[in-house]
């Protein structure tokens, strides 16, 4: 799974570029984070249809479960506490259940560094929860069916867009840890 992770990074990395080099001036308007996220769903969904994942989508806060019924439940991941916490990414690379296997590639949440701190603290844990190998540390992959929660992305990222200093704060977590942490300049 390592390799995947890897290989899922450098996608979204050169992803990432394409949107800073290619949409420079959204970073100049200082657009929203849902137009940016739009607009990085555009590079990522390219970036896929070069690689070994070009069946899976890439959406922005997706809100179908799977064989695409509308959720009359909000999709849930439950958190170190045992708490049921709410989710709704705002960009995700998943199979729409199509893929039982490995359908969650990549959990992406974006935030301006002027929000309230509790905030991307919660979008943080957020990604600690979605990466995690099963949502209850019991749960494991049968090959047949999806659990209850959400799980099992391969990556999640940390987006933050601080526009007074012209940098994206990056921080990328795995298996439920912070792998690591990348500043990058537009």
């Amino acid at each position: 799974m390592e390799c995947v992770y890897d290989d899922l990074k450098i996608i979204f990395k050169h992803a990432n570029s394409d949107l800073i080099n290619l949409d420079k001036d959204l970073f100049e308007t200082k657009v929203s984070e849902r137009t940016l996220c739009g607009a990085l769903m555009l590079h990522l969904h390219e970036r896929l249809k070069q690689t070994i994942y070009s069946s899976y989508y890439v959406d922005v806060e997706y809100n179908r479960n799977r064989g695409g019924k509308l959720k009359i439940f909000v999709k849930t991941v439950q958190g170190p506490n045992f708490d049921i916490i709410k989710i709704n990414c705002d960009l995700i690379v998943h199979s729409r259940g199509k893929c039982i296997e490995q359908d969650n590639l990549i959990a992406i949440e974006m935030k301006k560094s002027n929000r309230l701190k509790k905030d991307k603290n919660n979008d943080k844990e957020r990604l600690k929860c979605l990466t995690k190998d099963s949502f209850d540390d019991v749960w494991s992959f049968d090959g047949k069916s999806l659990p209850e929660h959400v799980c099992r992305y391969i990556i999640g990222i940390y987006y933050e867009i601080n526009y007074n200093k012209g940098q994206i704060e990056l921080e990328y977590y795995y298996k439920g840890e912070l792998e690591s942490i990348e500043i990058m300049i537009f």
